[in-house]
């Protein structure tokens, strides 16, 4: 895959002091400060790299400092890549969205809602409807995430160790543990975070006919030549990895995960949709582009552009925003005039969310407060990377944002 062309600021409508704030902004406030060890910031438009900066240190304990290949820990940000690959089975007519889970996965067929009791004396009623393929996809399932801590259906995941940050078991044990647990909800009838997209990578397996890790490497890793991209790093590779911090909760950090033991070293047993792949910016950057491409670059296609539209606009019912919908006491997003697609937040009205930007943008992050997002209107992609747990800690993304658009000089509205 040819790499984008790098490109002075002026030529893509960008300038150039403005983009050079952003890193005095990252180094004085979070390097220097103690909060981030290091950061990566790729800034993309019309077609160029019009900022490409690697700051501070990759892993503080050896002082190896930041580079433009170093590996990060994406987590959430898998969840994009792994339903823009469910949409691929979709296209190809062997699934729909509107059919229900159980089709697939017949040991949920009677899944119950939450009513009363703790595991495993459950109280539950009937759902209003089953579950259905599009309920996994924007977070409607009625499924959770163990770190909610808000029901007794999260401390039942939390018991058996499900979506935990450090992965156990295997899709199919995670499978098996779900359908003993009832859902938080009617599915459709509200927005959670959740392993829902966890359970779209099993789904690929199982309609594919081929591990799920396999098929992201045959159809869309191997074809944009993602080859940093992968469920573990391997030892050639190991030297990349970066290490991933805690916040410590003073405005330091402390060590989390050392990459010279890191649990992803190694295959693991646990191929999570939701939040296991490892990756570079520039990776990353190939996928976006492709999307920003309508589902295509440089020849290889990912999906049609009329599939990539379906999944960038809001599929709340209702058409609510995630501020009306959402149970969640967490997200990788602001919740006021952002809706959900399938696989991405989406940006209804700029002016609710009180950030600059545009209608119709899509976005996501990880865990370790990695961050993206695109803007067709402005041919717009911005990519961050750095390792520091939970990435709620710091206001960094709605810094990003102001700052990247307020470097526009020339825009397309």
């Amino acid at each position: 895959m040819l790499a984008p062309t790098p490109a002075s600021p002026e030529s893509a409508g960008m300038s150039k002091a403005a983009l050079d704030r952003i890193d005095v902004h990252l180094r004085q406030r979070y390097i220097d400060a103690g909060r981030f060890p290091g950061t990566r910031l790729l800034v993309y438009r019309r077609g160029k790299v019009v900022h490409s900066a690697a700051q501070g240190f990759a892993d503080l304990e050896r002082k190896a400092p930041v580079k433009d290949d170093t590996i990060y820990r994406i987590y959430s940000m898998t969840k994009p890549i792994t339903s823009v690959a469910f949409m691929m089975l979709v296209e190809e007519g062997r699934v729909a969205l509107d059919e229900p889970v159980h089709k697939y996965i017949p040991e949920w067929k009677n899944l119950g809602v939450f009513q009363a009791g703790i595991a495993p004396a459950f109280l539950t009623k009937q759902p209003t409807r089953p579950m259905q393929i599009v309920d996994l996809l924007r977070h409607t399932s009625g499924l959770t995430y163990a770190f909610q801590q808000r029901s007794n259906v999260d401390a039942a995941y939390r018991e058996m160790k499900i979506g935990e940050i450090e992965k156990a078991g295997s899709l199919q044990t995670m499978i098996e543990a779900l359908a003993k647990i009832p859902l938080e909800f009617s599915p459709g009838e509200a927005w959670n975070y959740s392993v829902s997209t966890d359970v779209i990578g099993y789904l690929i397996g199982k309609i594919s006919g081929k591990p799920f890790e396999q098929f992201l490497k045959e159809r869309i890793f191997d074809p944009l030549g993602m080859n940093d991209t992968d469920f573990f790093v391997p030892a050639t590779k190991a030297h990349r990895l970066a290490a991933c911090y805690s916040a410590d909760g003073k405005g330091g950090m402390t060590l989390q995960d050392d990459p010279i033991t890191s649990s992803f070293l190694k295959p693991p047993s646990f191929i999570s949709g939701g939040g296991g792949l490892c990756s570079t910016a520039a990776d990353y950057l190939t996928f976006c582009r492709a999307l920003l491409g309508g589902g295509e670059l440089d020849g290889v296609k990912l999906i049609g552009p009329k599939t990539l539209v379906l999944m960038t606009s809001n599929h709340l019912p209702g058409g609510c925003d995630l501020t009306e919908l959402s149970r969640s006491l967490f997200s990788e997003s602001t919740y006021a005039g952002v809706g959900f697609g399938l696989g991405f937040s989406v940006t209804m009205n700029p002016a609710l969310t009180l950030i600059a930007g545009s209608r119709g943008e899509y976005a996501w992050g990880g865990a370790a407060t990695t961050s993206f997002w695109i803007d067709p209107a402005e041919e717009l992609i911005a990519i961050f990377m750095t390792q520091v747990l939970p990435s709620s800690t710091y206001p960094i993304r709605r810094e990003l944002r102001t700052m990247v658009y307020a470097a526009i000089a020339d825009s397309n509205l």
